[in-house]
């Protein structure tokens, strides 16, 4: 029992870290610190409206698939990854 705990215990520190990160991109820098954002320009545009626009987005996406990949290696660790013939 130990090892599908030690299994699910990695998910769990794994999709805590992704929503973390999400919440982080999305809402504070998004929504909270907008204003403060706004005083940096990046290409032409305000930094916090670029976060609540599409930098939440992009940061989503990337989130995506550093999620496939942290559970593809945590699959092999502990020995349930699906087999590819």
């Amino acid at each position: 029992m130990s090892q599908k705990n030690a299994y699910w215990s990695a998910n769990l520190k794994l999709m805590a870290f992704c929503l973390a990160i999400w919440f982080l991109v999305s809402f504070v820098f998004g929504i909270l610190m907008v204003d403060q954002l706004n005083a940096i320009r990046i290409g032409g545009y305000k930094l916090g409206f670029w976060f609540a626009q599409q930098g939440s987005i992009y940061v989503f996406l990337v989130l995506i698939f550093f999620y496939a990949f942290m559970m593809n290696r945590i699959d092999r660790k502990y020995g349930v990854h699906e087999d590819q013939h």
